[in-house]
């Protein structure tokens, strides 16, 4: 078996680069805000405002807090930072899919996408810089991995998307963002310190306040994280999996050699056995004459046999110098027909956002890693 570990990338995000003497507040816990301010002799009530004006009315500047004095907004700012990354490119798809380019302060990007739907708004956001799974159907993987995102820039992702869409200060039924997917750039599960920050930051009722039933982590497999994910968590899950054999999973999503199927099923029924009442995504990219025959149809259905399951079917996303086609419509429907006629749910995506290479598996930014940096592993 491939001697794949966990990977740890360095702490090299730009929050860790700031000046110590302005710490981002984004991405700060409840108790570390309240930390901080006790060191500037600053009561314990002020956390509370803090909290407040970054996750509820999303200020971005201190000078905005009005119910806080001068002298102690003067303070703040002497000492903290509310950082966004810069947007760098916006574009906008025919279909009205949204993606936003982001720059941090070491000169790294990621791409966010935002899809929205008649009941709901649906906010892809990015875990990583660059990826290192190297899934062969997908764009983001042919990007080499430069490092993790902190907690602070994956939920920025989410006050930046906030921002352009002017909703802070509504109702919740009347918000734009009600749904979050760990489905950009990365693997959510190789970063999970600060994506597990990040969720329950999001889903604290007095911030952003986003039900765990609206968050989705999707990871192409890292079975012990999985494990670790529904014992602490509580959000949804979706596993990239796009083939049903391990010879061609070990070849189109290589993490499999590492954990194939065999270790991976237990981990889904730990999971369901966790959260009965919810289903887990299962995503399976449709590649002309790969994955899309019959057999593999029912091959699909014996593999999910006992669990709570959605199949997504996603018609493959074409990217400059891709080797794949994508299934036919017919053969795409015959699929999905085999998998309804054993009961298991299988909604057939719709593509959004091609155009701006914004769709499922197109993402892939500027960056690149730089020369001579190495990834740590452990």
């Amino acid at each position: 078996m491939l001697d794949a570990p966990l990977i740890k990338t360095p702490e090299c995000s730009s929050d860790a680069a700031e000046d110590a003497q302005h710490r981002n507040l984004i991405g700060m816990s409840r108790d570390e805000i309240r930390d901080a301010l006790a060191g500037l002799s600053l009561e314990p009530f002020r956390a509370k405002q803090l909290w407040n004006w970054l996750y509820v009315r999303g200020v971005r500047s201190f000078d905005a807090m009005s119910n806080m004095s001068k002298p102690t907004r003067a303070m703040l700012a002497e000492h903290f930072a509310i950082d966004r990354a810069e947007i760098r490119e916006d574009a906008l798809s025919e279909d009205g899919t949204r993606k936003w380019l982001l720059g941090f302060g070491d000169k790294n990007e990621v791409e966010t996408v935002f899809i929205p739907e008649a009941d709901r708004g649906t906010l892809c956001i990015s875990s990583q810089v660059g990826c290192t799974l190297a899934c062969t159907f997908c764009h983001t993987g042919t990007q080499k991995l430069v490092r993790n995102l902190s907690a602070g820039e994956i939920v920025g992702q989410v006050l930046t998307a906030r921002d352009e869409l002017g909703e802070w200060n509504t109702k919740e039924d009347g918000r734009k963002v009600t749904n979050i997917v760990f489905m950009g750039m990365g693997e959510p599960l190789f970063n999970y310190d600060h994506v597990a920050r990040a969720c329950e930051l999001l889903t604290d009722g007095d911030g952003v306040a986003l039900s765990k039933r609206k968050v989705t982590i999707s990871t192409s497999g890292v079975v012990p994280r999985i494990y670790q994910m529904a014992d602490e968590l509580g959000v949804n899950l979706a596993i990239s999996l796009h083939a049903v054999r391990n010879e061609l999973r070990n070849e189109i999503v290589p993490i499999n050699r590492k954990w194939p199927l065999e270790e991976l099923l237990p981990a889904l029924h730990y999971y369901a056995e966790k959260f009965p009442s919810r289903r887990i995504l299962i995503e399976y990219v449709m590649l002309k004459d790969v994955n899309d025959s019959e057999s593999d149809a029912y091959a699909l259905v014996d593999l999910m046999r006992g669990l709570p399951v959605k199949v997504n079917l996603i018609p493959f996303n074409p990217w400059p110098g891709s080797p794949y086609e994508c299934s036919s419509n017919n053969r795409i429907h015959k699929f999905a027909d085999i998998l309804a006629a054993h009961h298991i749910s299988v909604p057939i995506r719709r593509t959004r956002g091609q155009d701006i290479l914004a769709a499922c598996g197109q993402l892939k930014s500027q960056s690149e890693r730089k020369r001579g940096q190495k990834v740590k592993l452990h």
